[in-house]
């Protein structure tokens, strides 16, 4: 995926239970993403994203806030290598 970027998010506050997996994929579908987001065991929800830098930087935005019902309190990221995503994630799923 040349010229792409790898982004992992760990998005912290009131975001299980929320349909927030479910609400990053549709906004990360239409950005042209691909990854996943995924629970993970303390509350928080995982996000990894590859595309263009431009529309990662437009999900990192919308992440602060995510769906109404969400209560976003903190958004970490960090770049990955480029091979950072495995190639079975040709589009954007929920795990």
């Amino acid at each position: 995926m040349n010229g792409f970027v790898t982004r992992r998010f760990i998005v912290s506050g009131r975001v299980q239970g929320v349909y927030f997996r479910a609400s990053t994929r549709d906004h990360a579908l239409r950005l042209g993403l691909r990854g996943y987001a995924k629970n993970l065991s303390d509350g928080s929800v995982e996000v990894v994203a590859s595309g263009t830098a431009d529309s990662l930087e437009k999900l990192a935005q919308w992440l602060w806030h995510g769906p109404a019902t969400a209560k976003v309190t903190d958004v970490q990221s960090a770049d990955l290598p480029a091979d950072g995503l495995q190639p079975e994630f040709a589009t954007f799923v929920t795990l």
